[in-house]
């Protein structure tokens, strides 16, 4: 699970909230959470992200 945690690192969409009780948020799928966002659609539907774009340097 550590794995998929560093994708949404690695993810275009993934930002940290303002909020202590959801930090982690995702702007694809417009949720914001406790848990890394890929982790969370793992928990909830079975499979993977399927949301997830790679960061371009220097944006």
């Amino acid at each position: 699970m550590a794995k998929q945690a560093v994708l949404c690192l690695q993810c275009k969409y993934y930002y940290i909230t303002w909020d202590k009780s959801f930090p982690y948020g995702c702007k694809a799928m417009g949720f914001k959470g406790a848990l890394m966002p890929c982790l969370y659609v793992r928990q909830v539907s079975g499979t993977r992200c399927l949301s997830f774009a790679d960061k371009i340097k220097g944006e």
